[in-house]
């Protein structure tokens, strides 16, 4: 076996588990990182074949540009969005259908002239054009610059729809900073919700730890001042002794206060 054989038989099963992911993958993220998986794999079998250029085009360009625009386009849009079932175009599920018989019958096209055919090598389409890189040039700005438009200008397409999608048209007005206090005081009202910023952790005289809950102004602990992850591992400092220090610190202020009142 030669150099190639052994790198087709470790990329090709690699490429063919990277389409499973992206056809099984229930997430969008993790679909488009078995698409990724699956370009670098087609790169390895592209450098083995002696294409160097043509495998450095499919890892700087596809994995590293379009997947991530891609991904970009997931960002924008949400993975988390719902898809609809409801069927906005009409026969769109038997255009689906035939594409996928005719793509069917392309690979099998494919996969069959590349059996019966005997590999002829890149040697002699290099030398026409007088490298690898010119050869690509003149085929793709040449006989191939419609298809090569083309695919531009539906990824130019695939970004707006993007940008449209994401953009979500507002029915009402934006509220402003005013509208915002007038919202939390009303619920402060009408639910006991607390106005404004609720006591940061590490917020004690002699406790500087995220892990420390923060006092309310009567001297209670706050429990919406610590994070959940650390109350459920038990790393939260026991601060009953603190608080009542702490009370007693403000009891003892107030009354202070009142006798200077008096």
């Amino acid at each position: 076996m030669t150099g190639s054989d052994v790198a087709f038989w470790v990329c090709a099963p690699l490429m063919v588990l990277g389409a499973l992911g992206l056809v099984l993958f229930r997430k969008a993220v993790y679909s488009a990182l078995s698409t990724a998986f699956a370009m670098l794999n087609l790169a390895g079998l592209y450098f083995a074949l002696g294409a160097p250029f043509l495998g450095a085009v499919q890892i700087i360009v596809y994995t590293g540009a379009i997947m991530m625009l891609f991904l970009f386009v997931l960002m924008l849009v949400g993975v988390d969005t719902p898809d609809s079932v409801v069927e906005t175009l009409r026969g769109q599920r038997l255009a689906a259908g035939v594409a996928c018989v005719g793509l069917l019958a392309l690979v099998v096209l494919g996969i069959g002239g590349a059996v019966t055919a005997q590999p002829v090598g890149l040697e002699q389409a290099d030398a026409a054009y007088g490298g690898q890189t010119q050869s690509l040039a003149a085929l793709i700005f040449g006989r191939y610059v419609f298809a090569f438009e083309l695919t531009s200008a539906l990824l130019i397409t695939a970004a707006i729809g993007a940008m449209v999608l994401a953009h979500q048209r507002r029915v009402t007005p934006r509220p402003g900073q005013p509208e915002l206090a007038q919202a939390r005081m009303r619920a402060y009202a009408e639910h006991g919700t607390h106005p404004g910023s609720l006591p940061n952790s590490g917020v004690l005289a002699r406790q500087n730890s995220i892990a420390t809950p923060g006092l309310l102004p009567d001297g209670t602990v706050s429990q919406a001042s610590v994070s959940e992850a650390l109350a459920i591992r038990g790393v939260i400092v026991d601060a009953p002794a603190l608080a009542e220090v702490t009370a007693d610190t403000f009891r003892a202020a107030a009354d202070v206060a009142e006798e200077d009142e008096q």
